[in-house]
């Protein structure tokens, strides 16, 4: 860490004609990046460190470039050094969306987060970067990976066969769910940890760089079913098909709802393996306070399908049991 922050130092000065750039570290995400603020005089700007190792910054040069082209709000890149995972962006201030939400500007703030997402699900092409496909493949790894870090790891529940054979199906059918939407050009972490409330309350987008092609609603119940917030089912289904009014698709509302609620599903387990992983291999246990938000929406998603009744049982006679279990040792 500390021959990154000499390498950072230098290449910093190198740009800046400074000797010794001032950088105030930031707030950082679940990936490995860091952040930091840089200021040189009345200027502002923002220093992402990225190791190249784990870290792939020409994804994010190259799509930063593309949805800004599309007339989206991103980081303007300022200066790069990709072989040391080193860029100068422009500094969008401090007021994220999770912390401006309120009762009176939610519905304002999210019309203009679902109509920046309307125009990005649009982006067909990236120069100098492939967009790789979020397959149905794609999806249940990631859903066994859940299985392993969040049901084995961090709540130690001993799966029986017949657990295993369930968890087996439902992964199946909730990745072929979601590979069967219409796929659009997909952020895959378009939540309000990730969006800026700019100038007019125009929305500034962030965390870009693993976007992938994929469905439809993939980004739509990641904003409105955020792991980090919630509002009114009744609010969210009032945007939902708000948006789907946008979409020139021939599904009707309940089948949209549908597959909100699916890919709603498959998300939140998703994000229950990211909160586990990042307490149980890294050691960062920020995450593990979101845990109880998002088993509310695993519990609101799956009881409306058959396809997810046998699951719904093992949700609340082992995996919950064993989350409270967890819960006490914590507090204790």
């Amino acid at each position: 860490m500390k021959q990154r922050e000499q390498a950072l130092q230098k290449w910093l000065a190198t740009l800046c004609d400074i000797t010794e750039p001032v950088l105030i570290a930031l707030p950082g995400d679940a990936s490995c990046r860091r952040y930091f603020r840089l200021l040189q005089g009345a200027d502002s700007y923002i220093v992402m460190d990225a190791p190249p190792e784990r870290e792939n910054t020409l994804s994010y040069i190259a799509i930063s470039r593309a949805l800004r082209a599309e007339g989206l709000l991103t980081p303007e890149i300022i200066a790069h050094d990709s072989s040391q995972g080193f860029l100068l962006i422009t500094d969008f201030g401090d007021r994220l969306l999770l912390r401006e939400l309120n009762a009176d500007n939610v519905e304002l703030l999210y019309t203009q987060a679902l109509n920046a997402l309307a125009v990005l699900r649009c982006c067909s092409t990236v120069s100098g970067w492939q967009i790789p496909l979020f397959t149905a493949d794609f999806m249940y790894k990631e859903l066994k990976l859940f299985q392993e870090w969040y049901l084995v790891n961090h709540l130690a529940i001993g799966l029986s066969t017949a657990d295993e054979k369930m968890l087996e199906r439902l992964f199946s059918f909730l990745a072929a769910t979601a590979a069967s939407q219409p796929q659009v050009f997909m952020h895959r972490d378009y939540h309000s940890a990730n969006l800026m409330v700019l100038v007019n309350s125009q929305i500034g987008i962030l965390d870009f760089q693993d976007a992938f092609i994929g469905p439809v609603t993939y980004d739509l119940v990641s904003l409105l079913r955020d792991c980090y917030i919630a509002w009114p089912e009744d609010q969210v289904k009032k945007l939902v098909l708000e948006y789907k009014g946008q979409l020139n698709i021939s599904s009707s509302n309940d089948e949209f709802l549908r597959w909100f609620d699916l890919m709603g599903l498959q998300r939140h387990l998703k994000a229950l393996l990211t909160f586990s992983r990042k307490y149980r291999r890294d050691g960062d246990a920020n995450y593990l306070k979101h845990i109880p938000r998002t088993l509310n929406y695993i519990m609101q998603e799956s009881q409306y399908y058959p396809e997810c009744q046998a699951f719904q049982g093992f949700l609340y006679n082992v995996m919950m049991p064993a989350q409270q279990e967890r819960i006490a040792l914590c507090v204790e």
